[in-house]
């Protein structure tokens, strides 16, 4: 069919045919790929057409198609490995059958281990079934019948290391690149000849008896290319043709070798990095809806109290975003290799582009958006729920502890509101980017205006629904407070010291540690209705100092600088005002009294033995507690951080690979890194499902290595606070501009110096 379909001439040669092949296939690693002969029994029409088939040539990577290989070399006896390991296989065969063809037969060890990764991705199930099939002896392995010098039985293979020997299914020699001298083949007979080595009882040259001249012939030409593939760094050269005679094939390898697909530079151009961005922040995105999907409703059907409209909804909104999501990201990653140029020169199209890409997934997620306007009824009906369930509380919040939920758990739920945000801002760079006469300018003006238009639409939901996690996230911090989640109340910002948290109508001053689990107890409030402001610098002799004057009491605070007290009086003015204009929420019975403060399940009659031995007061009820939330962030760094900044760090997030380097270390270490929720988050890989550590920013000073500092590298920047000290390396320019550079589109920098107030508790409250 593909033949038929195509313009190949008759005449035209192989390797027209293998890149119409892989063209065909949208095969990116085309490199690793070849046409292998059939047996003679296999004849289209005369015995002139021989068929050929499509088959891995090079077995060093893991990915789907070598994964199909292994699978047909599994069934046909060709990979051979003992019954654990072929049980393992066919397990993740079972799990695949989206993937695989389905198998027939299993056996009861892979039954076993079908269930120890019932939930895992596909995508993973794939990397697992290679990884097992990478670790076998066989793997990858082709053997070719012959004789030795006394007749006895045996076969020859080639593999990356060198050319291998085996009597059945035993391996009883290895030749190794670095000792072979010459692989030469005379008639029948291959030879081997080797270095002389005085430790060696090897003789120079090894002789083996194969088949016929062609079978010697066919295994001498894989043994050179296999040589000069895994073993030379560049493509061998042609040698000049002889006048008069030649001596010998004149077969050489064509191709690039390992080393040149491995050290192939990506492309320089702004617009790559803009795409790889996209790419990387999607892995990020797709691993957050996972959260949800796997991990958070697995938790959820172990737990009977869970309402069923809950699980629902939770069900019926994610698991088609992540199915959809899923999608994209592999369209996204197969598009980016493109782009890159890895081993894909056959390929005739204009493939460094992302806006058609973009376009067409924006097209498809529309029905989708009527969905997101639930992720409202998502936070309001758990919320609802965990109010009302002791249990259901106890279990969010050993959720939250788990090392897959690395944010606070709210923070997933609006995850698919802030990537609209996220795909706008790319679609705005790579328009920015491209002139109006570029092929991809088009395509991303037209994605651009879908997104932004399901944005707008969104944007008041987004504003109040981010409000809203935060004051749900705050209310966790705290005890002695009621009634602080209510419609209309904003969380303008959070200034820690005495720790004091300033909403549109109320400014609560708390002290932390009075708790065992260390949160923070509120012990008054401050109404913003009435509140006025004036300097008291001269009157208590503290630079920046100035005093909130309420209705029955005052509080005398500093900031750092002119500018920040500037900035807190002008925000602080800016609620009064709106107080003041506005039916807002009432403050009477925001301080609760500490023994009312009850459960519904505490008010009740005891249902279970848990139930009986639980605190009667939520103050005094003992959880365990995360300690590196924002609000005990910005405590031990004397930091503030309003709503303004949470909206930047919503729009601004990065994932993708850093070098870092300690202080008084000198290599770098390779990470991938996710920078959301002002801090960065280590990982191995983008693999890993939670991070090895996480580092919060606020409070640390970006800046560029000093000379002094002895660094000699290009795209670095220094993170330090106090005698902490990291260094990062980043991959291109663009990624160094979106961490450091740039103002305006700088992440860390912004944050890190825009809000750096401590108020200073001078006066005391009176």
């Amino acid at each position: 069919t593909l033949l038929a379909e195509s313009t190949l001439e008759q005449k035209a040669s192989g390797k027209m045919l293998l890149d119409l092949v892989c063209s065909h296939m949208n095969l990116i690693e085309a490199d690793y790929f070849g046409l292998e002969y059939q047996n003679h029994q296999k004849m289209m029409v005369g015995p002139k057409n021989t068929i050929l088939r499509f088959a891995v040539k090079f077995f060093p990577l893991i990915t789907y198609l070598f994964a199909l290989q292994v699978k047909q070399d599994l069934s046909c006896g060709r990979l051979t490995c003992n019954d654990t390991s072929a049980a393992l296989l066919v397990s993740h065969i079972i799990q695949c059958k989206p993937v695989f063809s389905t198998v027939d037969q299993s056996t009861s060890k892979s039954d076993i281990f079908l269930l120890t990764h019932r939930q895992t991705a596909l995508s993973t199930i794939g990397l697992s079934f290679t990884g097992v099939a990478r670790r076998l002896e066989m793997y990858g392995i082709r053997v070719h019948a012959a004789k030795d010098r006394e007749g006895t039985r045996l076969s020859l293979a080639v593999a990356h290391t060198g050319v291998l020997v085996f009597q059945g299914q035993n391996k009883i020699n290895a030749f190794n690149w670095s000792k072979v001298r010459k692989l030469s083949f005379k008639r029948k007979r291959f030879l081997i000849k080797l270095r002389p080595d005085l430790n060696s009882s090897y003789q120079d040259t090894l002789e083996f008896l194969m088949a016929s001249r062609n079978c010697c012939k066919v295994f001498w030409k894989i043994c050179v290319e296999y040589h000069a593939f895994f073993r030379l760094f560049e493509e061998p050269k042609p040698k000049p043709k002889p006048v008069l005679f030649s001596r010998g094939s004149s077969f050489r390898f064509s191709g690039r070798t390992q080393k040149q697909v491995i050290d192939y530079r990506f492309p320089t151009d702004r617009a790559y990095f803009i795409a790889k961005e996209l790419l990387t922040t999607e892995r990020t995105y797709v691993k957050d809806l996972e959260v949800i999907t796997v991990s958070f409703q697995s938790a959820l059907a172990k737990d009977e109290a869970t309402p069923d409209s809950l699980k629902t909804t939770l069900s019926s909104t994610f698991e088609p975003l992540h199915r959809f999501h899923t999608g994209f990201l592999r369209e996204v990653e197969q598009r980016l290799a493109l782009w890159e140029g890895r081993s894909n020169a056959h390929i005739k199209g204009d493939y460094q582009r992302i806006g058609d890409v973009m376009l067409k997934n924006l097209h498809a997620l529309k029905p989708f958006t009527a969905n997101l306007h639930k992720q409202s009824e998502i936070l309001v009906e758990l919320e609802k729920a965990w109010r009302g369930s002791r249990r259901l509380e106890t279990l969010c919040r050993d959720f939250e502890l788990q090392k897959v939920c690395y944010i606070p758990l709210n923070v997933f739920i609006l995850r698919p509101l802030h990537r609209l945000i996220h795909y706008k801002q790319i679609l705005e760079r790579l328009c920015k980017h491209y002139p109006a006469t570029h092929v991809d300018f088009r395509d991303c003006r037209a994605a651009l205006a879908d997104v932004s238009e399901v944005v707008d639409q969104l944007q008041t939901s987004v504003i109040k629904m981010e409000n809203f996690q935060k004051l749900l996230e705050l209310k966790k911090d705290l005890v002695g407070v009621d009634n602080l989640v209510v419609p209309g109340r904003v969380r303008i910002k959070s200034v820690l010291l005495l720790d004091k948290q300033f909403f549109s109508d109320v400014i609560l001053y708390t002290s932390r540690g009075m708790t065992s689990s260390n949160q923070f107890k509120v012990h008054g409030q401050l109404p913003l209705r009435g509140m006025t402001i004036r300097e008291s610098e001269d009157e208590w002799g503290v630079p920046h100092a100035f005093t909130l004057v309420g209705q029955q009491q005052s509080v005398v605070v500093a900031a750092s600088c002119l500018s920040e007290m500037e900035r807190w009086i002008e925000d602080i003015k800016m609620a009064v005002e709106t107080v003041k204009s506005s039916n807002g929420p009432s403050t009477d019975l925001l301080m609760s009294d500490l023994n009312d403060n009850k459960c519904p399940e505490d008010s009740a009659e005891a249902e279970s033995e848990d139930d009986m031995s639980a605190p009667q007061t939520s103050s005094e009820r003992p959880t365990s507690h995360r300690g590196n939330t924002m609000v005990h962030v910005c405590w031990h760094r004397n930091t503030s951080v309003s709503m303004m900044d949470y909206s930047i760090a919503v729009e601004n997030q990065l994932s993708g690979n850093l070098l870092r380097k300690f202080k008084n270390s000198n290599g770098w270490q390779k990470l991938w890194v996710v920078f959301t929720n002002f801090s960065l988050f280590f990982y191995k890989s983008h693999q890993d499902d939670y991070p090895l550590a996480s580092l919060p920013l606020l409070g640390y000073s970006v800046t560029i290595p000093a000379e002094s500092e002895n660094i000699h590298k290009d795209y670095v920047f220094k993170l330090h606070f106090k005698s902490h000290v990291y260094y990062f390396r980043s991959e291109s320019e663009y990624t160094f501009e979106r961490y450091l550079q740039k103002p305006h589109n700088c992440l860390i920098a912004f944050y890190l110096t825009r809000l750096n107030l401590s108020l200073l508790n001078v006066g005391g409250w009176r």
